[in-house]
């Protein structure tokens, strides 16, 4: 049903799912939650939304403080965008370190993201709509991120376009991370 692909941080993980073709087009199956479940993986998601981000835009790096932190599954249901992840957690053997993932329409790959960890992504085409399915419901007082450009990310463009919101995130540095494996 999936393809699972361990990336060097722990417990973030690239989903494939069998993607079905035809003349009429194409059909994925993003979740289901015995096969979540089979996995050891989260399967309680209180919340989904979306973004739509032109070509440049970078959004993040973000995440929610305990004890709303979250597990997030994200993928991107049109266009490409080079998504991000960076493990918070101060005892991982990662801390600090990040890894990208090439997420498009065609390849309908999905990410899942642990708690502990900050997210972001840049939209590679002119228009990516990405979906965010999240394990706690989003919470003003809680939400937080660390600066885009402190922890060393080879951003695929010199023309970001990043809200005012996402500049004034302090650098990882700067963070007293509370997250732990």
């Amino acid at each position: 049903m999936f393809d699972i692909k361990a990336c060097k941080i722990e417990g973030c993980l690239e989903l494939q799912p069998t993607v079905f073709t035809d003349n009429r087009g194409s059909f994925v199956k993003v979740f289901h939650e015995q096969a979540f479940a089979n996995l050891g993986l989260e399967t309680d998601f209180v919340e989904e939304y979306y973004s739509i981000s032109n070509k440049n835009v970078v959004r993040g790096l973000h995440f929610q403080l305990p004890p709303m932190d979250h597990v997030k599954m994200v993928y991107c249901v049109q266009g490409e965008v080079m998504d991000v992840v960076v493990d918070l957690r101060i005892d991982s053997p990662t801390y600090g370190q990040h890894v990208t993932f090439e997420l498009n329409s065609r390849k309908a790959n999905t990410i899942y993201i642990p708690k502990g960890m900050a997210h972001g992504f840049c939209a590679l085409s002119d228009n990516a709509i990405m979906v965010y399915k999240v394990s706690t419901v989003y919470s003003p007082e809680h939400d937080a991120g660390i600066s885009w450009d402190s922890v060393g990310i080879e951003w695929p463009t010199q023309e970001t376009n990043l809200s005012h919101r996402d500049m004034s995130f302090p650098s990882l540095v700067e963070f007293n991370s509370p997250f732990k494996i």
